[in-house]
């Protein structure tokens, strides 16, 4: 049996119809085909830790407005109701640009392969989430933000998008879950300038929670690009690896 075929049989074990199994399989061999094994296959085991598992759970567009659009998870998991978003925007682009809420939408896994999803599709994306407290401030104290990723697109005219995807933290959640990480390791980046990457952790937090409300949420911002800058850049750039590349 393929690696993908054992993933979408353990899934569909788990309760998950077809069309999520797939979904949930192409984020999590993803991850592991550009060495996040945080978000990889590890997580499969991890969703059946979680007490509020609700496998037939659907996410809802409760909103729609031409540069705004509200979603409530309604109990699925993070990773669909970011699949589902992601395939409203391929199926109607913005005319300029669209903010886009997620209310109750956790765990939303490598938002790197959301981004880069609507940037092959000609958007240019940023995304972030927010998830269980994880980081402290750099002098001690309670845990007060999540790791609060943020990732961003831009699509390029040769096929390959430049994705940025970075984590406030030195380490993420997913590389502890995997193992390769400990929990002690789990504050923000930047060694003697840890401030800044937690002063960044705050700020996404606080967006994502007022415009999101209570719970944890998605914020992702979509827009038409006017220009092509990323062929331009790997043309400069030859010989060095750009965020986002295998």
């Amino acid at each position: 049996m393929s690696k993908r075929a054992e993933v979408l049989e353990r899934l569909r074990q788990l309760g998950f119809d077809e069309p999520d199994v797939e979904v949930l399989a192409d984020h999590f061999l993803d991850a592991e085909a550009r060495g996040k094994a945080g978000h990889g296959l590890a997580r499969v085991d991890w969703l059946t830790s979680l007490p509020d598992l609700r496998p037939k759970a659907r996410p809802e567009r409760l909103l729609a407005e031409p540069g705004f659009e509200r979603w409530e998870g309604r109990g699925a998991l993070g990773y669909l109701t970011l699949a589902a978003i992601c395939d409203a925007q391929l199926a109607d682009p913005p005319s300029h640009s669209r903010v886009v809420v997620a209310k109750d939408c956790f765990p939303t896994g490598m938002l790197g392969h959301w981004v880069r999803r609507l940037a092959e599709g000609g958007l240019v994306a940023i995304l972030t989430a927010t998830s269980p407290p994880r980081l402290g401030h750099p002098d001690g104290g309670p845990k007060l933000v999540g790791t609060n990723p943020i990732a961003i697109a831009i699509p390029s005219s040769d096929g390959h998008p430049l994705v940025s995807d970075v984590s406030m933290g030195q380490v993420t959640y997913g590389e502890v879950i995997a193992g390769k990480a400990s929990e002690e390791e789990l504050v923000p980046f930047g060694g003697d300038r840890a401030h800044k990457a937690f002063a960044l952790a705050i700020g996404l937090q606080l967006l994502v929670d007022a415009l999101a409300g209570d719970g944890y949420g998605a914020v992702l911002v979509v827009a038409r690009p006017e220009a092509d800058p990323v062929p331009g850049l790997r043309a400069r750039a030859v010989g060095v690896r750009l965020p986002g590349d295998r």
